[in-house]
């Protein structure tokens, strides 16, 4: 089966000059935050911030590969990813899946488990969890 990268991103991204992302943990709810992009989006002002939520999560990265990095082919999707700088879910039988030794797991994975992959400037975040949810901080 050939990958699906499925771009969940509508309406928002992540400013590619932002502060850094803050990732935290309560039992298997995993929060990501970040600072949006006011410049390619209305209704977003500069410093607005958004929360994702990943119910489920059963493993979560925090990579290094940046945005030279993407465009160098250094990343594992370089080659299959429609765009850098999108929020994905990856469908499909992926076998590189694993390939980072810097998972950092929370428990085991289970077959409702999805696997989401946002691309930022400095940096590439991934987590499985069964179901995610964007929210805006104000």
């Amino acid at each position: 089966m050939t990958l699906v990268f499925e771009q969940l991103n509508k309406g928002w991204n992540a400013y590619p000059n932002g502060s850094e992302s803050i990732v935290a943990r309560v039992g298997d709810t995993l929060t990501f935050r970040f600072e949006l992009n006011p410049f390619a989006y209305e209704g977003v002002s500069k410093g607005d911030e958004a929360v994702l939520t990943f119910a489920g999560c059963t493993r979560w990265r925090l990579g290094v590969t940046n945005d030279q990095g993407w465009f160098e082919g250094q990343c594992r999707y370089s080659d299959v990813a429609p765009r850098w700088g999108e929020f994905y879910e990856i469908i499909g039988d992926d076998p590189e899946r694993n390939a980072p030794e810097d998972w950092q797991i929370i428990g085991a994975d289970t077959s409702a488990g999805r696997h989401f992959l946002f691309y930022l400037r400095d940096e590439t975040f991934e987590c499985v969890a069964d179901d995610w949810r964007i929210a805006p901080l104000k």
